[in-house]
């Protein structure tokens, strides 16, 4: 086992971290353009993450790890994505599972972390995974798209129904080494291109049972990781912040898109009248709209992040409204984000119809990650809408 006093790696701050992750901007810009034709991470991005050590943000300290708190995801995510969206989309896989393995058995996590910097990939759909009970394990049978920054991860997060004679069946998770995964190249997108979201498949794989964990060790309060990972951030209900990540990334898109359309307007005029563009009062107003906006959606995010915190240090198990609040809240600053970047799409004009505009490039991706369930407006405003009006919750995940 390791221990603290005599783990070899290095250790991480926060801090460090969210320098590191401004200091990527112009790295990653560099790169969206062969990034994008891969339609992968580079080689070079990949070594970025581990040599930084972004994805273990929310990694335990016993590890190495920095341990951070919710509100500095936002300070990560922001400038990754405003670099490299599709960088900043796998990049929220990596460190969300991450702090996903803190509750799994420890067996599993020294397993995982003999490596510190591995990069952990998956996909949480779990009724396109079965799985049933065998000696020592489990055995998990199933396909499941969009699973994000697969090709260079180490390992793979699956997810699966287990049928049970005498009980409901039961979610499960299973962690797997990505190479015992089949990777299917399906990944033909619109946007968020260099994120691989690629289709996986695994078919009779046997994955022992200390590599698996139930769902309802993942609502917080108990579960068989925390006699070793007793930092209050993973007290937290899982799926209750995992639209923070998400949320962050589509305004870290948005404000990149913003700057470009502030630099291309000072030179810009109207083909017709020859007139400067930012002149023009109705450009003024709606670039007034997006500031704020952009402005909003971050306050709401962060002010969340600090409220969830308060509550993990005192152990408090949110309610179902609150746990819905929450990811309605995400989805609400993702949206607002969203409605922002389309109100910059309308200012660019013509302009934005060609591929090279670096406009054009993250409006497509914005649109691809924009539909992700988590930052789903529709989605999330309806479940809590539903305990706002003192109806169970119909998300079991929740």
């Amino acid at each position: 086992m390791i221990y603290p006093d005599d783990f070899g790696g290095r250790r991480l701050t926060s801090e460090g971290l969210i320098r590191e992750a401004e200091n990527l901007i112009p790295v990653l810009r560099a790169r969206s353009q062969e990034a994008e034709q891969l339609r992968r991470l580079p080689e070079e991005t990949c070594r970025n993450l581990r040599e930084t050590g972004l994805s273990r943000l929310l990694q335990p300290r016993h590890f190495g790890g920095a341990e951070g708190s919710l509100d500095h995801l936002v300070d990560v995510m922001i400038p990754i994505a405003s670099g490299c969206p599709s960088t900043a989309w796998c990049l929220a896989q990596y460190i969300f599972h991450n702090y996903m393995l803190a509750r799994w058995p420890v067996k599993a996590q020294e397993e995982v972390w003999q490596d510190p910097d591995c990069l952990i990939s998956g996909i949480l759909i779990p009724r396109l995974g079965k799985a049933r009970a065998v000696e020592g394990g489990y055995e998990l049978t199933g396909e499941w798209p969009f699973v994000s920054g697969v090709e260079p991860s180490d390992w793979c997060l699956l997810s699966g129904m287990v049928e049970h004679n005498a009980a409901p069946d039961e979610e499960r998770y299973f962690l797997v080494r990505t190479a015992q995964v089949g990777i299917l190249d399906t990944w033909q997108p619109i946007g968020l291109h260099a994120s691989g979201s690629q289709d996986v498949k695994v078919e009779c794989l046997f994955v022992p049972e200390h590599m698996t964990l139930s769902i309802k060790h993942l609502k917080g309060g108990d579960f068989p990781g925390r006699a070793l990972n007793r930092a209050a951030v993973f007290r937290l209900p899982l799926y209750m912040v995992c639209g923070i990540t998400l949320a962050s990334s589509l305004i870290g898109m948005t404000e990149a898109m913003f700057e470009s359309f502030l630099v291309q307007s000072r030179d810009r005029r109207a083909l017709m009248s020859m007139e400067e563009t930012a002149s023009f009062a109705t450009h003024q107003m709606r670039v007034g709209e997006v500031s704020a906006s952009l402005q909003a959606a971050e306050m709401l995010v962060r002010a969340d992040c600090r409220e969830m915190m308060e509550f993990a240090a005192v152990d408090y198990a949110p309610t179902p409204l609150e746990r819905s609040n929450y990811r309605c809240n995400s989805a609400y600053a993702g949206q607002l984000a969203r409605r922002a970047a389309e109100t910059v799409w309308d200012l660019i004009g013509a302009r934005g119809a060609y591929q090279a505009n670096l406009i054009s490039r993250i409006y497509r991706d914005i649109a691809v990650a924009s539909r992700h369930t988590a930052v789903n407006w529709e989605v999330n405003a309806t479940e809590h809408g539903r305990a706002r009006l003192r109806l169970p919750l119909s998300n079991p995940s929740l």
